[in-house]
């Protein structure tokens, strides 16, 4: 297994994971935001590949804004992981968020951290074993005015 940082060169291969993770109705707007996250450097984008094949990614970011729970600023930030099913549970996740962190504390980060919806609990659970500890839970409202 190798993890590696993309480039704009894996744009198609990192489209095709995010659409695993975020939907296969959404493939052009994920293209175009990634060719332009791609090349960003407070961006980083990781896949772990086993034989040339992606089987993973993960997605990281700096944040400036206010992150719940943490004290300093920025604050690397967890925007996306995804596993392909059939290598879950091998530490695949665990190398992508490694390799997330590190970067983050090249770019000056002291602090690591990420949010999932409240129904999404292998997410949490994903988030738990990986060394994270929830800081809070909220519920967001809205309205039209």
């Amino acid at each position: 297994m190798k993890i590696r940082q993309a480039g704009i060169s894996d744009l198609e291969v990192v489209t095709h994971l995010t659409e695993l993770l975020w939907g296969e109705d959404r493939r052009e707007e994920l293209q175009n935001e990634f060719a332009e996250l791609l090349p960003r450097d407070d961006v980083g984008i990781f896949l772990a590949v086993h034989n040339d094949e992606p089987v993973g990614f993960a997605q990281c970011q700096l944040r400036y804004d206010y992150v719940e729970g943490t004290q300093t600023s920025p604050v690397g930030y967890l925007e996306g992981i995804f596993v392909k099913e059939n290598w879950r549970l091998q530490g695949v996740a665990g190398e992508l968020v490694a390799a997330c962190q590190a970067w983050a504390k090249t770019k000056g980060c002291r602090e690591f951290a990420s949010d999932c919806e409240l129904a999404n609990t292998q997410s949490q659970a994903l988030h738990r074993a990986l060394g994270f500890v929830e800081a809070n839970r909220i519920v967001c409202f809205v309205k039209s005015i």
